[in-house]
């Protein structure tokens, strides 16, 4: 929800067009001792158990504050793994916390990405949806880890930045996309920075 045109800024960072994407794994993993292991996975989103920390996750986000603070309709929660898994370029990475050994870890945080396309640069770009991260994880590093993830598979399949929008009072998000090297999309600072701004349809 938009409760102003101001209400929410489109955040974006960009790599040198022509920069040869380094290559990507499905998992990655970070430690800092001291702290849990952090595991990024790419979601298979035919895989039941899979699907249903997705769900899971972007439930706990959507009854946040910051996320409106109502749950996710019976309806979305029964359909969106399959309805993401049908949507073309669409892809996301679950942080797990705690992997040890081969066990799965706990699933921590969620990041939800569409790839799509920069008319100016002709080349693809990959717009973030949703980063969340659970209460208990948060402070560990979890949000970096993901955002991190989603920028190696941009490079991969060759984009030339990330986008995400975020609402200009959560200063905490800010901060961590600041430091993972997103700012405010402009073209001409005299002409200000880009909003993001929306028109329901039902």
């Amino acid at each position: 929800m938009v409760p102003s045109l101001a209400a929410v800024l489109l955040l974006t960072t960009s790599w040198i067009l022509g920069q040869h994407p380094p290559s990507s794994t499905p998992a990655t993993r970070t430690h800092t001792p001291g702290m849990n292991r952090i595991t990024c996975k790419l979601v298979n989103y035919a895989d039941p158990a899979q699907g249903q920390n997705l769900v899971r996750l972007l439930n706990a986000y959507a009854m946040d504050p910051l996320g409106g603070g109502t749950p996710l309709t019976e309806t979305v929660q029964k359909n969106l793994p399959s309805r993401l898994g049908a949507v073309p370029h669409a892809f996301s990475y679950i942080a797990y916390c705690g992997e040890e050994n081969g066990d799965t870890g706990t699933p921590a945080g969620l990041i939800n990405c569409f790839e799509a396309f920069s008319t100016f640069a002709c080349r693809p770009l990959v717009n973030v949806h949703d980063v969340f991260v659970l209460d208990e994880f948060r402070g560990q590093g979890v949000s970096q880890a993901l955002l991190k993830a989603v920028e190696q598979e941009a490079q991969k399949r060759g984009c030339c930045k990330l986008t995400l929008e975020c609402l200009s009072k959560n200063q905490i998000a800010l901060k961590a996309y600041e430091k993972s090297g997103f700012g405010s999309y402009e073209l001409n600072p005299e002409h200000g920075v880009a909003l993001f701004l929306e028109k329901k349809l039902y």
